[in-house]
């Protein structure tokens, strides 16, 4: 459940830098050398932190291009500008943070100090925790249904559903959430996806009572994640080969 990040960049020096200060965090690290598979990649998979060497061609445009992409649009970024591309440029493109080359390490990890807790409150929102729960829902026509809860996060979930129906528009969604005084938990949803046989949600909105009873689920679901890793450890490399 660690962090996942990415660099964009031909400069090994820069690589051993990044690696070493977002290993601290232990992020993983997943490695582009040119903007059009880092483009390819962002466009279809989230990620927690991403780095960009402005020197690598096509840095300009890959800036903006991640910013607008459905899956990233608050991950957080950090530019790392030389010859090409200023601060502020690369800020204006959509960057958080921006570093300038040669880099000082102190520098890089007083900026990863600050970055990591946005990207650790990013995957919080954006990891889907694998769960098994009956659901009830309202379609905007009214018509009430049941499925059962795939997958949750704090931003929404993804629901199987029991007979065959697309569904488009707002929902309304309940489920008890498991806890020993057992609660309902309702909200208002957007259907983002859906085909015959499921459908994905983002929340619009939840009572405030409702969201901090979800939010003490969610914690106890990130702990026994959290428990399950550190029982049956994943040895992995801190730099993964690029994904296909």
């Amino acid at each position: 459940m660690g962090l996942e990040c990415l660099i964009v960049t031909c400069d090994p020096g820069l690589i051993g830098h990044v690696q070493a200060g977002l290993g601290r965090h232990g992020a993983s690290l997943q490695l582009r050398q040119d903007c059009a598979s880092a483009i390819e990649l962002f466009s279809r998979r989230h990620l927690d932190g991403v780095v960009i060497d402005c020197d690598v061609p096509g840095a300009a445009k890959a800036l903006p291009a991640l910013r607008n992409s459905a899956a990233n649009k608050q991950t957080v970024i950090l530019a790392v500008v030389n010859g090409f591309t200023s601060a502020e440029e690369a800020l204006n493109s959509g960057a958080n943070f921006a570093i300038s080359k040669p880099i000082q390490p102190s520098r890089l990890a007083g900026i990863l100090d600050i970055a990591v807790p946005k990207m650790e409150r990013e995957h919080r929102r954006y990891f889907r925790y694998e769960v098994s729960l009956p659901v009830r829902f309202q379609t905007p026509a009214g018509q009430s249904l049941t499925g059962t809860m795939k997958n949750l996060s704090e931003s929404g979930l993804a629901i199987t559903l029991v007979s065959p129906l697309r569904v488009e528009g707002v929902v309304t969604v309940e489920f008890e959430l498991p806890s020993v005084l057992p609660q309902t938990f309702r909200a208002k949803a957007d259907v983002i996806w859906s085909d015959s046989f499921a459908m994905g949600l983002r929340f619009l909105y939840i009572d405030k009572e409702e969201g901090v009873a979800l939010q003490a689920w969610l914690n106890s679901l990130e702990a026994r994640t959290h428990f399950r890793e550190w029982a049956h450890p994943e040895h992995r490399e801190s730099l993964a080969p690029p994904m296909r």
